[in-house]
């Protein structure tokens, strides 16, 4: 599985990276407890299993768009199964919404199990925890507030899971 990435600046990563520590102080999930280097605060644009064979150049050159405005906004809730997913969005607007198409034109649609990265479905979003109960939301709620931030996204990266490496795109 393979995902491309877009990294924030360094006020909307140290934010977000606040975010994870409160909840950890708290006791509560957050992805600051994954311990990889590579775990750094991003926004998914696109989950694909396969790529095409030039998708490293052509995003590279996509890259070169960034950066781009931003605005981190408060604290979301997704369903996971029997579970939650807390996040902080990203406000859309007209240059991600572009960005985003560009990215699925080309490596192309998403296949269904990763149809919340297809152009009408994506979401932007920085993840704070997963697997989170209904009591735990309520919680993370009071802790992680709901201010807003304006930055930028800085870099792109693309994450291959199974390979376990990171390349940097921009």
């Amino acid at each position: 599985m393979f995902s491309v990435e877009m990294l924030p600046d360094d006020d909307i990563d140290a934010a977000v990276r606040g975010d994870w520590q409160r909840l950890i102080d708290a006791g509560l999930p957050s992805a600051g407890r994954h311990p990889s280097e590579t775990n750094r605060p991003h926004v998914t644009v696109a989950v694909r299993d396969n790529l095409p064979d030039d998708a490293v150049s052509r995003l590279t050159a996509l890259g070169t768009e960034l950066p781009a405005a931003c605005r981190l906004g408060g604290a979301v809730v997704f369903p996971a199964r029997d579970r939650f997913v807390l996040a902080r969005p990203i406000v859309m607007t007209a240059a991600l919404m572009r960005f985003h198409a560009e990215v699925v034109g080309l490596i192309g649609a998403p296949p269904e199990d990763y149809a919340v990265t297809a152009q009408d479905r994506w979401t932007p979003h920085v993840t704070l925890a997963r697997r989170m109960t209904a009591e735990q939301v309520g919680q993370a709620l009071a802790v992680v507030g709901a201010a807003s931030l304006d930055g930028r996204f800085s870099g792109l990266r693309l994450w291959d899971a199974e390979q376990k490496l990171v390349t940097v795109l921009r």
